[in-house]
């Protein structure tokens, strides 16, 4: 009797992987992001390839993962030899979306510390309004969202704005566009609670990043903007690039005018998508900001698009492996420590506020300003001897 016992134990455990995985792909279909037969009853083998992704966080000898192929050739995903090196896509805004390693389990504890609370919430917010940059000659941090077509700039700056407006608004324009919504430079103040001031942060929205000097913003451009050339409001060309004879030129600008931190914004759902020269772009982008004393971070949107179970709950989002291998591959994309990259859900299609949601958007915010104000200390020491022009 033991062997029949032993087989049906078998079976009814390969049946709960089958429908495991037939639940994660439905899911994925529903939210359109990979092509699932409708037929009832399709094969297992017909959408398991059987082999391993190679950056599993928790891979096992007997067991072999399946990887999955969602409007992506195999010939499309990066091997280990080629490194860091990513997809040739035409245009970094895309509508394929990768689900990376199936059937992980989540970690039993975050792998960062979270306290998903209405006083974790409070305190945040305390902490965000309350900020004023060390430095005397400036009331506020300026912050430069910078990162590809649709990454999520624009609706990041919103739904920071609709935490500490108690409602989702959308203060910055959002697109939905293969080409940057966003044409000029916008500096948006982010105000307090009703009743308060303004906070000491200010989110500057930009054009996105394209695939090339022609199709977006040109390395000139964006120093320009980080050194405090360039005026409000001006809109970009790429055959009109900033000079001291554009309108509105700030020939020497203040340290108000400077950018004080600038925060890359990169795709999680497009992380395998994006073209091979955007990880030398950023590459290129990091040494010569570097160069002018500005720290950078990065966020990381749409996380809930690569893991179910932080679409359905945000306080998974530290225990999601999925997350983890996106982090840290977007840290090789970013040439930058995984320390520095913080993953967020902006508000898209909701109405109304989530308290966890706010906890992620605010610890995100909490940590640019951290490296911001490690440019107001620096600044001191060395706004004797730097030139910053």
């Amino acid at each position: 009797m033991l062997l029949p016992t032993l087989a049906h134990a078998g079976l009814h455990c390969f049946l709960l992987v089958y429908h495991s995985e037939v639940e994660r792909l439905q899911f994925c279909r529903d939210k359109g992001r990979c092509k699932l037969p409708d037929k009832p009853g399709f094969q297992l083998a017909q959408w398991r390839d059987g082999k391993s992704t190679g950056d599993d966080v928790a891979s096992s000898s007997s067991y072999t993962r399946p990887s999955f192929s969602l409007g992506v050739s195999d010939k499309d995903v990066p091997n280990k030899a080629e490194g860091t090196s990513l997809t040739k896509q035409k245009n970094f805004a895309t509508t394929d979306i990768p689900v990376f390693s199936a059937l992980q389990p989540k970690l039993e504890d975050q792998w960062r510390d979270v306290k998903w609370t209405e006083e974790q919430k409070k305190s945040l917010m305390k902490t965000v309004s309350s900020y004023r940059p060390s430095c005397e000659e400036v009331t506020q941090a300026r912050i430069l969202l910078l990162g590809p077509v649709s990454s999520g700039k624009s609706s990041f700056i919103s739904s920071v704005q609709s935490v500490f407006n108690g409602r989702v608004t959308n203060r910055a324009m959002v697109g939905s566009f293969s080409t940057s919504f966003t044409k000029k430079l916008q500096s948006f103040s982010i105000h307090g609670q009703k009743g308060e001031e303004d906070t000491g942060l200010v989110l500057c929205d930009i054009m996105g990043l394209g695939d090339g000097e022609m199709t977006g913003l040109t390395l000139h451009d964006i120093l320009s903007v980080i050194k405090g050339h360039v005026p409000e409001g001006h809109k970009f060309s790429p055959d009109k690039p900033v000079t001291s004879e554009t309108v509105g030129y700030v020939k020497i600008p203040s340290l108000k005018d400077k950018i004080h931190c600038v925060a890359f914004v990169v795709d999680a759902s497009k992380i395998l998508l994006y073209p091979k020269g955007l990880s030398t772009t950023f590459k290129q982008l990091r040494e010569h900001i570097s160069d002018l004393g500005v720290h950078q971070v990065a966020l990381l949107t749409h996380v809930d698009q690569i893991c179910p179970e932080t679409a359905k709950d945000v306080t998974q989002v530290y225990k999601s492996r999925n997350i983890i291998e996106v982090v840290n591959k977007s840290a090789a994309l970013l040439g930058m420590s995984p320390s520095y990259i913080v993953p967020v859900k902006n508000y898209s299609s909701e109405l109304d506020l989530d308290v966890n949601t706010d906890v992620l958007l605010l610890s995100a915010v909490d940590h640019i300003l951290q490296y911001a104000d490690l440019f107001f200390q620096d600044y001191k020491p060395r706004q004797t001897g730097m030139k910053f022009h």
